[in-house]
C-alpha cells in the first residue's frame, strides 16, 4: 500500500467517525429538550402533572377515616 491508499482510509475512517459523533450529539441533543419544561408538552411536564395527581390521592387515602 502506498501513501494515497493510507490517505485514503484515513479520510473514510475520519469521515465516518464524525458522521457517527455527529448524529449521536443530533439524538442527545433532541432527547434533552424532553426534559426541559415548556408550558405543557414536554415530558418533564407530564412527569410534574402526575406527581401532584399521585400527591392528591396519597393524601385522599390518608384521610380517608
Amino acid at each position: 500500500m502506498n501513501a494515497s491508499d493510507w490517505a485514503g482510509i484515513f479520510v473514510a475512517f475520519c469521515t465516518i467517525t464524525v458522521a457517527y459523533v455527529s448524529s449521536i450529539r443530533w439524538l442527545v441533543k433532541h432527547y434533552l429538550v424532553e426534559l426541559k419544561e415548556n408550558s405543557g408538552s414536554s415530558m418533564k411536564d407530564a412527569v410534574n402533572r402526575l406527581e401532584e395527581k399521585v400527591e392528591i390521592v396519597y393524601e385522599m387515602m390518608l384521610h380517608r377515616d
